[in-house]
C-alpha cells in the first residue's frame, strides 16, 4: 500500500508517520528530506523558503508529480507498506493516486499547530504567529497544480484526518482509515 499524507504546517503529518511507521511497519519517504537534499546539493541556506523555491524549480523543470515520482522509485524498490509525506500540490497528489496511492489529509486548528511547531524547535520554525500564518496562507494560496497548494490536496484527500485531540483519537482515526482499506 502507498499512502501520500498531507498536511497543514504543524498539523501532525509527522505524528502520523511515526505511528505508521512503528506501529504498522510502513516504511517513510519524505518530500521535506528529498528537498533538502537538494538545497544543500545547491549551496544554498537551509530556511524553509529554499525549500519551496527548490520545489517550485523543481516542478517547473520536470513536471509536477516529479518529487512525488523520484520518491516513489525509491519505495518501489521496499515493496511493502510505503508512505510519502509531505504532499504540497494537486499534481504530487494525481501523480500518487495514478500509481495507486491513498491520499490523507491532516489538519488541526491554526493556534494549535502554531504551539506545536514552536514545541519541536526545528530550524525552520522559530517564527512569529504573523510569519506562520503567512508561510501558511503562502502554501494553500496557488491553484496551478504544479504549486504549492496544501487546502486543496487535503480537500481532495480520500481521508481526512482532524489533530484536534489526543494522542490516542489521532490513532484510532489511523486504525479507522486502514481498516477501511483493507490492506
Amino acid at each position: 500500500m502507498i499512502l501520500g499524507i498531507a498536511g497543514t504546517l504543524g498539523a501532525g503529518k509527522g505524528t502520523v508517520v511515526e505511528y505508521l511507521v512503528e506501529e504498522q511497519g510502513f516504511t517513510h519517504f519524505s518530500v521535506r528530506n528529498f528537498l533538502w537534499e537538494e538545497v544543500d546539493r545547491r549551496g544554498l541556506p537551509r530556511v524553509r523558503d529554499n525549500l519551496s523555491i527548490v520545489a517550485n524549480d523543481l516542478r517547473a523543470k520536470h513536471g509536477a508529480g516529479y518529487i512525488t515520482g523520484e520518491l516513489l522509485k525509491r519505495a518501489q524498490s521496499y515493496g511493502a507498506d510505503v508512505i510519502i509525506e509531505s504532499l504540497h500540490t494537486l499534481g504530487e497528489a494525481n501523480f500518487l493516486r495514478e500509481h495507486g496511492a491513498i491520499i490523507l489529509g491532516v489538519d488541526a486548528d491554526v493556534r494549535a499547530r502554531y504551539e506545536r511547531i514552536r514545541k519541536r524547535g526545528t530550524e525552520t520554525d522559530q517564527v512569529s504567529f504573523e510569519k506562520f500564518v503567512e508561510d501558511n496562507e503562502r502554501e494553500i494560496a496557488s491553484n496551478d497544480p504544479a504549486k504549492h497548494n496544501i487546502r486543496a490536496v487535503i480537500d481532495s484527500a480520500d481521508f481526512t484526518i482532524t489533530n484536534d485531540g489526543t494522542l490516542e483519537e489521532l490513532h484510532k482515526q489511523i486504525d479507522r482509515i486502514l481498516s477501511e482499506v483493507s490492506r
